[in-house]
């Protein structure tokens, strides 16, 4: 019973100290759960983060249960996903509650412009770690800036960029890769 307890505890904890949606939690999910807990090794959360990007859903939330499920199957995944979700619909409860109360109120609305570029920041740094982490060089940095070009500035869906991403991994990994070695 610890163990959920103790993976509800944790995600509760990153859910409600982190603003700016699920990549802004990625440093600390990584810290509790590969440094701190080590309950999945770094090149586990690497695959982790490209499978709960590639599902549906919400990204914190699909991080979430895959880790909780990988602890305890379906009773782990259920207290990692209730732990993240949780803090969240207790915030958005609250803010509809007494929204009409401070919307128009001046602090608040300098508070939120203040974090604005802080949520930019918790962003950035979990993307260029994941750089790192997948051995992006000078040779492969060209495929995320692409991607990320066609997305923006021609809209393409990244659905497509997925199944073009995912058909160039296995193809590489059937013809290329092998005669490599």
């Amino acid at each position: 019973m610890n163990i959920y307890w103790d993976s509800f505890k944790t995600f509760f904890k990153i859910g409600i100290f982190t603003l700016g949606g699920g990549y802004a939690m990625i440093p600390l999910i990584e810290e509790e759960v590969v440094n701190r807990k080590q309950w999945v090794s770094k090149d586990e959360m690497l695959d982790l983060i490209a499978i709960a990007q590639s599902c549906p859903g919400v990204f914190a939330i699909n991080i979430a249960t895959f880790i909780g499920y990988k602890l305890r199957k379906t009773r782990g995944a259920i207290c990692t996903t209730l732990g993240t979700a949780l803090p969240s619909f207790l915030i958005i409860l609250a803010i509809a509650i007494f929204f009409s109360q401070f919307k128009e109120n001046k602090i608040v609305a300098a508070i939120f412009r203040g974090i604005r570029p802080a949520v930019v920041a918790l962003i950035a740094v979990p993307t260029f770690r994941l750089g790192q982490r997948a051995k992006l060089n000078r040779y492969t940095v060209w495929i995320p800036l692409v991607c990320a070009i066609a997305i923006w500035a021609l809209g393409v869906s990244p659905i497509y960029i997925i199944l073009v991403a995912g058909l160039a991994g296995y193809l590489y990994g059937m013809y290329i890769k092998p005669t490599e070695s």
